[in-house]
């Protein structure tokens, strides 16, 4: 992982001391509300429902113990004992004290961590697959061409005050896991049929209020001028995105009123002049970033081969370890989605257990998901079953990844102030319903995603099964969408019709998922079901 020089230092302490004083000045009443809004929004300190909310960047969502540490260490002593890692890869506090922000920010530049460009119009954290570095499948591990595009785009003049908020992602694999084609830019790197290096370049994708699948706009792009084209594609938008109409703003908006051909055209024409003014980084500069994500010192001759006499370790061993491209090396998931619990939340105790386990047996690196999990990324294959015993004991070792209760689901109105509904119950019941384990695992891979309102934190439009909560005159109201997808096969969900109440929609997810048992062929999905029998025979067992 990326190690700060002293410069980056520098740069961090200064925003510190420099918040510090902002923060200062508004509990002197030296500065109003309004005025400080927009300072402390570039610190990622948010004003809720019930206190401040800080949310603390991980790039490309990888950290190691160290800095895991830091994070149970926030969760402690300045929240109530547990954070919240996000859709972006990052982590959320939701009970922060105004005059305890500064010190978590010293906290956190202590172990080269900050909350800077996590709110605002600019670029947010840079996302990236959770399993680079590991997957057998990849190209090249894609985190340092984020690393130099979160440097490029950490205080860039120009893209300060984009339009509006702006989300990039990165992966170097066919496999998507980090819903590339539902980001503004989504970047996948890969080999032409020349066997050169490139990047496929996926522009105007998202969700909220107008959910839009980014178009390719370039298939290739030599992996040298990565840099410089998507400076062009952020130049467009900055000319002409609609700061007038905040729900118009976002670049999906643009592209999709003028015409993917037609912004294609105008990056084309931006670009030519961009590679003029020498932006991308010399050879020597990128060999600089990429050498601090050197594969790490992985053991050879190590056993290939599992003990899997014990059927509970074997369940999980299923469901949450994934293939890695080392022999004897394993990709441990931890899932954050226990029967009953929140989705994405730690306590400060499971916080600090991650780090022990990365430290002790997973080369000391940790990955945050865009689904709220966490990732061991390098697990010795004969470590697994103490890794497991570990996670078992703090109630970590939930054997659901991708299964109907690995439920992705933002804070909703518990917390968030923009919500119109909670997120937080429904997951948990539908949770419950499903409870086992068993009948989880017939149902197969099953994407659900929960949303509070129609901001989408929390991918309702992409799930197999979405959720949306809605205000229908001041009673909360869920709508149902099937047929999301944030994958390769990026697809959004369609409303399935009236919303449901709270235990209402509970009960319209279990009769969509047994129309799915019905109708399911062998080796069938939710998803692929619902794509080859199309959306009445759902509609109609869910509505009658």
């Amino acid at each position: 992982m990326y190690k700060y020089d002293q410069y980056d230092q520098a740069i961090v302490d200064a925003r510190v001391d420099e918040f510090r004083d902002q923060v200062q000045r508004r509990l002197a009443g030296e500065i109003t509300e309004d005025q400080f809004k927009p300072l402390r929004l570039m610190n990622g300190l948010y004003l809720q429902l019930h206190a401040y909310m800080l949310r603390v960047a991980i790039p490309y969502g990888t950290l190691d113990s160290r800095q895991m540490r830091m994070l149970a260490h926030i969760a402690r002593k300045y929240d109530k004992d547990y954070g919240h890692f996000t859709t972006r890869q990052n982590i959320q506090y939701n009970w922060i004290k105004l005059e305890d922000a500064p010190d978590i920010l010293a906290d956190l530049a202590t172990v080269e961590m900050h909350a800077i460009q996590t709110s605002g119009n600019c670029i947010r954290n840079i996302s990236s697959d959770q399993f680079a570095g590991a997957a057998a499948d990849e190209v090249t591990d894609p985190r340092p061409w984020a690393e130099l595009l979160r440097q490029w785009s950490t205080f860039h003049p120009e893209f300060s005050y984009l339009p509006r908020k702006f989300k990039i992602a990165v992966i170097a694999a066919e496999e998507d896991r980090a819903a590339v084609k539902l980001h503004d830019i989504g970047i996948q790197i890969h080999r032409n049929a020349a066997g050169e290096v490139g990047a496929r370049i996926f522009v105007g994708g998202g969700m909220g209020r107008t959910p839009m699948v980014a178009p390719v706009i370039r298939e290739f792009v030599p992996i040298g001028d990565l840099l410089s084209y998507v400076e062009a594609c952020l130049r467009v938008y900055n000319r002409y995105g609609r700061r007038d109409n905040i729900y118009k703003a976002r670049i999906k908006i643009l592209v999709h009123e003028i015409g993917a051909e037609e912004y294609a055209r105008q990056v084309e024409e931006e670009w030519a002049h961009v590679k003029t003014l020498g932006l991308d980084p010399p050879p020597g500069e990128f060999e600089r970033i990429a050498a601090f994500f050197a594969p790490p010192a992985f053991e050879t001759g190590l056993a290939d081969t599992v003990d899997r006499s014990d059927p509970d370790f074997a369940l999980w061993l299923d469901q949450n370890v994934k293939a890695h491209k080392q022999p004897g090396y394993a990709i441990v998931n931890i899932s954050l989605k226990p029967v009953g619990g929140i989705p994405g939340d730690a306590t400060s105790a499971q916080i600090d257990l991650m780090a022990d386990l990365a430290e002790r047996y997973g080369l000391d690196e940790l990955r945050v998901t865009h689904a709220q999990n966490i990732v061991l990324p390098h697990v010795k294959k004969a470590d697994l079953y103490a890794v497991w015993q570990a996670l078992d004991a703090a109630g970590l070792a939930s054997a659901n990844l991708d299964l109907i209760s690995d439920i992705i689901a933002c804070p909703g109105l518990d917390y968030c102030s923009l919500a119109n509904a909670r997120s937080i119950p429904v997951a948990q019941k539908i949770a419950e319903r499903f409870a086992s384990l068993d009948r989880q695992r017939d149902l197969g891979e099953l994407k659900l995603k929960i949303s509070g309102c129609i901001n989408a934190c929390g991918h309702h439009h992409a799930g197999h099964i979405g959720i949306l909560g809605v205000d229908r005159k001041g009673v909360e109201n869920y709508q149902l969408l099937l047929g999301g997808s944030g994958a390769e096969d990026a697809s959004l969900g369609r409303i399935t019709g009236p919303g449901f109440s709270e235990d209402g929609v509970v009960d319209a997810v279990e009769r969509a998922v047994e129309k799915y048992r019905e109708l399911r062929e062998d080796g069938e999905r939710f998803l692929d079901t619902y794509r080859r029998v199309g959306f009445e025979p759902f509609k109609e067992a869910i509505y009658g």
